[in-house]
């Protein structure tokens, strides 16, 4: 089996540059065999409006890691615009971005033994992560229907990036519950702390401040949570310690069971010295969000646990007590009989020093619903006082495309927010 990363936008493509430096700094070359075709070039689709990100991409072309016609550029932005990043309109003879990754797509789909599904990396916020990834899900969607579709999207910081930033992940997240099997959520106000709290607290500035965190930081730390849970794991190998690249399908299919609920929240600590996995699950659970601004309390509908460990198998002597902590904090549902799955691992891919140690989880978490509402709380306001919506119209979105994002996204958390109650 084979998989496609598709990534999407300048934010989708930082956060692919930080994911391929860990999966090429790697020495195992058959851990790395589901990522790259048969000539040694990486299965990854990067496309952008602009020029100036891929750049640093091209440079990789020239080290044999990308295929040079997965490189694809436009010479314009989107105008942080939904509705003008899914029409991507062309001027003159060139064929629109759509055109264009659809054909690498189809060639790439080609060289599969096995096509399995496609990995997005992308924003809610920007025109050409929100909108052309948001068209391509759709298209992807309609003509490979038996692949699976993950999405990893980056949400954009509650205090606001850009004015349209509210519609743009409304109409985005709309599509996503329609044509994604699992959508793997990074709000950027979370990772920005989660990206501080692992900064040397002994690096200030001269004013005796600690710098910063910066927005590389950020996508190493959302390339890192990937690798944790992505990269292969000795529990999916195949007897003869193969893997064939079932982490992302086992992850949507372990945490994703209904439909209507498909949005997952990760987190990840990582140590070295003596694995004391109690302490680094406690460190875990701790950033686990406990309730929602009106105080009610969240429920998980799965937990999936990745242990990864240069230690050997350490883990397993504390595998139950682990796997019974991480069910308790995230109050997995009572009427789901086995809410916690746990993958190992004899490698820490993020640490490949001696006595390092890693544990990322991720959840189907209620809340999720608590970064929907806000967006559909904003959302709503502005489209009640009519603002901004010319943009949207200039490029051919309709009243009828918000009403039914609203009401997608009305359904979404009315059923997470229903969960501890089934």
């Amino acid at each position: 089996m084979s998989l496609i990363w598709l990534q999407v936008g300048q934010c989708g493509n930082q956060i692919g540059q930080e994911w391929w430096q860990i999966i090429t700094s790697s020495g195992d070359d058959a851990d790395r065999y589901p990522y790259f075709s048969r000539d040694g070039l990486i299965n990854a689709i990067c496309v952008d409006s602009e020029p100036k990100v891929v750049r640093r991409l091209r440079q990789q072309v020239r080290k044999g890691y990308f295929r040079d016609a997965n490189i694809i550029s436009g010479q314009r932005g989107r105008g942080n615009n939904w509705a003008y990043g899914y029409r991507d309109p062309c001027s003159g003879p060139e064929r629109s971005l759509l055109e264009r990754t659809m054909e690498s797509f189809r060639r790439e789909v080609e060289r599969r033994d096995c096509y399995s599904g496609t990995v997005i990396l992308h924003s809610l916020c920007g025109g050409t992560g929100s909108g052309l990834g948001s068209r391509l899900c759709e298209e992807i969607r309609d003509h490979y229907p038996a692949g699976h579709l993950l999405s990893v999207t980056a949400a954009p910081h509650e205090s606001g990036e850009t004015p349209l930033q509210h519609y743009n992940a409304l109409l985005c997240l709309s599509w996503l519950q329609r044509y994604c099997d699992g959508v793997l959520l990074f709000p950027n106000d979370e990772v920005l702390k989660r990206a501080a709290s692992t900064t040397d607290k002994k690096s200030y500035t001269s004013s005796g401040l600690q710098p910063a965190v910066s927005l590389p930081a950020m996508n190493a730390h959302i390339a890192s949570c990937l690798a944790g849970l992505l990269y292969p794991v000795y529990s999916l190998k195949t007897k003869s310690t193969i893997s064939i690249g079932l982490e992302p399908w086992e992850l949507i299919r372990c945490l994703c069971p209904m439909a209507s609920m498909k949005y997952l929240h990760a987190v990840q600590a990582c140590r070295r010295g003596t694995a004391f996995w109690d302490k680094v699950t406690s460190s875990v659970v701790q950033t686990v969000p406990r309730a929602n601004p009106q105080g009610r309390l969240h429920h998980s509908l799965s937990v999936l646990a990745v242990t990864r460990s240069s230690q050997d198998y350490s883990f397993l002597l504390s595998r139950d007590s682990v796997l019974t902590k991480l069910k308790h904090s995230y109050r997995c549902v009572s009427w789901n009989p086995f809410p916690v799955h746990c993958w190992t691992d004899p490698q820490n891919i993020l640490d490949p020093s001696n006595h390092s140690h890693s544990l990322t989880v991720c959840a189907n978490h209620s809340s999720a619903a608590d970064l929907i509402t806000s967006v559909l709380g904003r959302a709503r306001t502005m489209y009640d006082a009519r603002a901004y919506l010319h943009w949207y119209r200039r490029y051919g979105c309709e009243d009828g495309d918000f009403h039914e994002a609203f009401n997608t996204l009305d359904s979404v958390v009315e059923e997470y927010t229903n969960l501890g109650q089934q």
